[in-house]
């Protein structure tokens, strides 16, 4: 069974804090580094390979929108894994979206994240 265990954003792993810090401040070159070279991002169930392509997605996600975001949520999976959910709220349609970041980490680096819409 998986214990889930909630806690601040200073007790995740640097690596998703930084990414985290990275991604919100859309400096796609910073949060691609915290990845594996073969890296997977799933956002929307579109899949995104590598670091080349997953730092094309980070640059270009959402960037015809403004919107704020703010960490609502932080837990722990297993060493490997984590989830941290976020609340953007903008002027992209619907305005507000709860999201789940599914982080795998391997080597200290995301080997995959995956962006889901947080349960209700």
């Amino acid at each position: 069974m998986t214990q889930h265990t909630d806690l601040p954003s200073d007790l995740l792993p640097a690596t998703v804090r930084e990414f985290l810090v990275a991604h919100v401040a859309r400096d796609a070159d910073a949060a691609s580094s915290f990845l594996v070279e073969d890296g997977v991002v799933i956002d929307q169930d579109e899949t995104f390979r590598g670091r080349e392509e997953v730092h094309t997605f980070l640059r270009d996600a959402g960037s015809e929108f403004e919107y704020t975001t703010e960490q609502i949520d932080a837990r722990r999976v297993d060493d490997a894994h984590w989830v941290v959910t976020v609340r953007l709220e903008g002027t992209f349609p619907g305005g507000v979206a709860e999201l789940d970041y599914r982080f795998a980490l391997r080597d200290g680096l995301i080997a995959e994240l995956v962006i889901a819409n947080h349960p209700a």
